[in-house]
C-alpha cells in the first residue's frame, strides 16, 4: 500500500488494519456515495441561500441511496437485500425529481442537472442489474 505524504505512520497502520464491510466492495455503493457527495455540495449551497429544509431533504435522499445499499448488504437473505436495493433505487428517483425542481428554480444549472441525472440513471440501472443477479 502506497502512503500519502500527509499520512502519519499510525494512520497507515490503521488503514491496513481497518475493518472492511461487504458493501465497500460493491460498485453500486461506490457510485451512490460519489453521487451523494455531489448532492451534499448542492445542499451546502442551498444552506448558504437559507433554503435549509431543501438542503436537509437533499442530504437525506442522497444518503438514502448508499445507506440502503450498505444496510441491505448486511441482510441474511437475498430477498431482504433486494428490498433494500429497491429503496436505494427509489431514492435515485427522489433525487432526480429534486434536481429537476432545483434547476427550474435556478438553484442549479442545467448542466449540473443533466450531469447528475445521467449519473443517477446509470446508478439506477446498475442497482436493477445487481438486483436481478441476486435472484
Amino acid at each position: 500500500m502506497a502512503t500519502r505524504f500527509w499520512q502519519t505512520e499510525l494512520e497507515v497502520i490503521l488503514e491496513i488494519n481497518m475493518a472492511k464491510f461487504r458493501f465497500q466492495d460493491l460498485k453500486i455503493w461506490h457510485s451512490a456515495i460519489e453521487i451523494a457527495n455531489e448532492l451534499f455540495d448542492i445542499a451546502d449551497d442551498l444552506e448558504r441561500r437559507r433554503l435549509y429544509r431543501w438542503a436537509e431533504q437533499l442530504r437525506g435522499s442522497g444518503m438514502s441511496m448508499s445507506n440502503n445499499i450498505a444496510e441491505g448488504s448486511g441482510s441474511s437473505s437475498k430477498k431482504d437485500f433486494s428490498n433494500f436495493l429497491n429503496i436505494a433505487r427509489r431514492s435515485t428517483f427522489e433525487n432526480a425529481n429534486a434536481l429537476i425542481l432545483f434547476e427550474m428554480r435556478n438553484l442549479i444549472s442545467q448542466d449540473q442537472r443533466d450531469e447528475l441525472l445521467t449519473k443517477l440513471d446509470v446508478l439506477c440501472r446498475q442497482i436493477t442489474s445487481f438486483q436481478k443477479s441476486l435472484k
